[in-house]
């Protein structure tokens, strides 16, 4: 199941829960980065206010399976607050171009579970840009995430060069939405296959 979130969305305050601690186990537990954890479970930062908005793909019982936020580029956002010198020049902003943030797959699902997952949320992207008259995303991305970005086949380009922070390599990149572009994913294998559910035993 898609659900579109804002925060202080009440009727869904256990999905953004979940959210919030699948985002705490991958980028914290797992990736050892440095951000803000709330109550020792939750990943939150500086960029969940009420201007982010949140695809989280959920299994029947209401598990996370794999979410991401979207930023307006009307504010400060990850690229133009954080990482600004990863372009070669002003950051792009417009009310039709938006930053995909905070990709995140469950870290319980088995390796097959994990490709359905990040396909489905692929796709979503895609359907809430085209739904949405969003033309195009930007996304800071370390350089073997990149590759994988790049090989889904939308038309995805370089907003200046390689970077260095911590160790990791990191680029940014615009990622443009058209009405081809959900035909160049399928040639590219991303493919919509039915969502994994997460085992009641593994459940939070």
């Amino acid at each position: 199941m898609l659900n579109i979130l804002t925060p202080g969305c009440e009727p869904d305050a256990d999905v953004m829960r979940a959210m919030f601690a699948a985002r705490k186990s991958v980028f914290v537990d797992l990736l050892k980065w440095d951000v803000p954890v709330i109550e020792g479970r939750y990943e939150v930062d500086q960029f969940d206010t009420v201007d982010a908005r949140y695809l989280v793909l959920t299994d029947p019982e209401g598990n996370h399976l794999a979410s991401t936020r979207l930023l307006t580029t009307a504010r400060e956002g990850v690229l133009s607050g954080l990482f600004r010198k990863l372009c070669d020049g002003p950051v792009p902003s417009a009310p039709d171009i938006m930053e995909i943030t905070r990709f995140c797959l469950d870290r319980r699902l088995k390796a097959t579970e994990r490709r359905q997952a990040r396909d489905a949320l692929v796709l979503a992207l895609v359907d809430y840009a085209l739904a949405n008259g969003i033309s195009t995303y930007l996304a800071v991305a370390e350089l073997g995430w990149l590759r994988q970005i790049v090989d889904f086949g939308w038309d995805c380009r370089p907003l200046g060069p390689l970077g260095q922070m911590k160790g990791e390599r990191l680029a940014a990149v615009s990622i443009l939405i058209d009405a081809d572009t959900p035909a160049r994913l399928f040639a590219g294998g991303i493919r919509a296959t039915g969502l994994p559910s997460i085992p009641t035993s593994l459940a939070a």
